[in-house]
């Protein structure tokens, strides 16, 4: 079972997560970052309005990403460290990908703030014609492995279809945030049934935040689960290792 540091923007540095790892993950998310100039001056206005981001130029972030990945290295080599990024093209996420170390880049078709959805990216990349290019493209092109976060029940969008489209595109990883609106658990039926669908691997996020919905998450036929709030808050009061 793979277990997962999520992406918080803002949060999920090589500090925070040298810190969290040995609670029994076996991959660290750094993220999510902003690659090119028009998700770069997106995170800047989201921070504005007072949410976290992280907020690195186009002259620091990519040696900035680099020497976050050797920092978890240092401390925990057996570690898988991801990094969750965005960008309107895939050659920022190609630089990315093949930064020494790092061992998964993770395509982000997850944000849903209104300034990374207004330019195309986050959860807007879910209605891309060319999504399967630009996935294809990225893992044609990169040394690292390759993940693609998405978030479950976007309106007008079919779930199962974007999870086979990114199958049949290359990723390695589907990290499916199972939410459904108006519900306060993880869409458990949703997972089970893009489990039983699709090869490829999925990690399953949201409502891991008792040892009751770890054991649902996993129950739905996940090769791995992801967990963010509950770490970040402190509310982590079960043993993630056992699973």
């Amino acid at each position: 079972m793979i277990k997962v540091v999520a992406p918080m923007a803002g949060i999920t540095d090589a500090e925070f997560l040298n810190k969290v790892i040995p609670y029994g993950f076996d991959v660290a998310t750094l993220g999510g970052y902003s690659l090119d100039q028009p998700t770069i001056d997106a995170s800047r206005k989201i921070i504005e309005r007072g949410r976290n981001e992280f907020d690195f130029s186009l002259d620091e972030i990519f040696s900035h990403i680099e020497s976050e990945v050797n920092s978890i290295k240092k401390v925990h080599s057996n570690v898988k460290v991801s990094a969750n990024v965005r960008a309107t093209t895939p050659r920022p996420l190609i630089k990315a990908g093949n930064i020494k170390n790092l061992d998964i880049i993770e395509i982000n078709c997850h944000c849903r703030q209104d300034e990374i959805v207004a330019i195309g990216c986050g959860q807007e990349m879910l209605n891309r014609q060319d999504l399967a290019d630009f996935i294809s493209e990225v893992v044609d092109n990169v040394d690292s492995e390759v993940s693609v976060k998405i978030r479950a029940n976007v309106e007008g969008i079919d779930t199962l279809a974007i999870a086979h489209l990114i199958e049949d595109a290359g990723a390695d990883y589907l990290h499916i945030d199972a939410m459904k609106k108006g519900v306060f658990e993880a869409d458990w039926e949703l997972l089970t049934e893009i489990c039983n669908n699709v090869d490829i691997k999925v990690i399953g996020n949201n409502s891991v935040n008792s040892r009751e919905n770890l054991e649902k998450m996993i129950d739905t036929g996940v090769d791995g689960f992801s967990i963010a709030r509950s770490v970040i808050s402190g509310n982590l009061d079960f043993d993630i290792s056992n699973f």
